[in-house]
C-alpha cells in the first residue's frame, strides 16, 4: 500500500510539472504577442512603454521606450550611390594654353560630372563617372576647348562611414577621403590649327570631404588632379605632350 502511494505522488509530481512547463510556454507565447500588439500599437506613445500583461512579459518589454529615439542614430549602409556635381577649373594650378610663342591662363573654365559608385566596404568604394570640361582663356577671344572623358577611380575614407556599436550602427557626419584613378576620352581646341583627338588622364587623384546631410544625401568637396596625356594644349602645338588640370569639384552624393 505504502509502495502504491509513492508511486502515485511521483506520477502526480510528473504530471504537474508537464502542465506547468506546457502552461508557461504557452503563457510566455500569448505575452509576447500581445506585448507586440500593444507596442505596435502604441508606437508613437509618450512617457511610459507600454507593458505586456504577465510577469513575462513585463522583462521582455520593461527596457522598450526607455532609450529616446533622438539619442539614438540608426544608419542602414548602402552598397551604391550616385554622384552629380560641377567644379572650377584653377587657372594658377593648370598649365597655360600655347597659341604659337604665346601662352594663355585658363579662366572662366568649368567641369561637370555625373558617376556611379560601388561601396565595397567602410573605407573603401569604387565608381565610374563621366566628365565634360569647358576650357576658356584669358585675352583670348572666340577660342576654347572641350573635354569628355570616361574614368574610374578607387577611393579610401580616412574614417569609417558606419561604425557598428552594440546592435546599432549609426553614420558619421564628416569623412575625409583621397581617391586615385584615370580616364580615358576626346578634347578638341576649336578653331584652326587646334590640338584634337583622345586624350588620357593618367593619373587623376582626388582630396576631398564628404558631409552627409541625411543618410541618404550628402554633399562632396573636393580638389582633383588629372595630368593629360595627349596631343598638346593650345593651337599650333608640337604632338604629344603632358598637361596639369587642377579643378575644385563640388557634387551632390545621394546613396541607394
Amino acid at each position: 500500500m505504502k509502495k502504491i502511494s509513492y508511486l502515485g505522488m511521483v506520477l502526480a509530481a510528473f504530471g504537474i510539472t508537464n502542465a506547468n512547463a506546457s502552461y508557461d510556454d504557452a503563457k510566455f507565447m500569448r505575452e509576447v504577442g500581445r506585448g507586440l500588439d500593444i507596442l505596435s500599437a502604441e508606437s508613437n506613445a509618450p512617457a511610459m512603454a507600454p507593458v505586456a500583461p504577465g510577469e513575462l512579459g513585463a522583462e521582455v518589454y520593461e527596457v522598450a521606450g526607455s532609450v529616446s529615439d533622438n539619442d539614438t542614430q540608426m544608419f542602414i549602409p548602402t552598397d551604391m550611390y550616385m554622384r552629380i556635381g560641377a567644379g572650377l577649373n584653377l587657372g594658377f594650378a593648370t598649365d597655360y594654353a600655347k597659341f604659337g610663342d604665346v601662352e594663355y591662363e585658363s579662366s572662366g573654365s568649368y567641369t561637370t560630372q555625373i558617376g556611379l559608385g560601388w561601396n565595397l566596404s567602410s573605407y573603401v568604394r569604387t565608381e565610374v563617372d563621366f566628365q565634360n570640361s569647358v576650357f576658356k582663356f584669358s585675352d583670348l577671344e572666340n577660342r576654347a576647348a572641350t573635354y569628355n572623358t570616361f574614368g574610374g577611380m578607387l577611393y579610401f575614407d580616412f574614417a569609417r562611414r558606419y561604425v557598428l556599436t552594440g546592435d546599432v550602427t549609426y553614420r558619421r557626419t564628416f569623412v575625409p577621403y583621397i581617391g586615385v584613378g584615370a580616364a580615358v576620352g576626346m578634347y578638341e581646341f576649336q578653331g584652326s590649327d587646334g590640338a584634337n583627338g583622345v586624350v588620357i588622364a593618367a593619373p587623376r587623384a582626388v582630396l576631398g570631404m564628404n558631409v552627409m546631410l541625411t543618410d541618404l544625401f550628402g554633399i562632396d568637396v573636393a580638389y582633383q588632379y588629372q595630368m593629360m596625356i595627349g596631343d598638346g594644349f593650345g593651337w599650333n602645338v608640337r604632338s604629344g605632350g603632358v598637361d596639369n588640370i587642377s579643378n575644385i569639384m563640388a557634387s551632390i552624393r545621394m546613396n541607394f
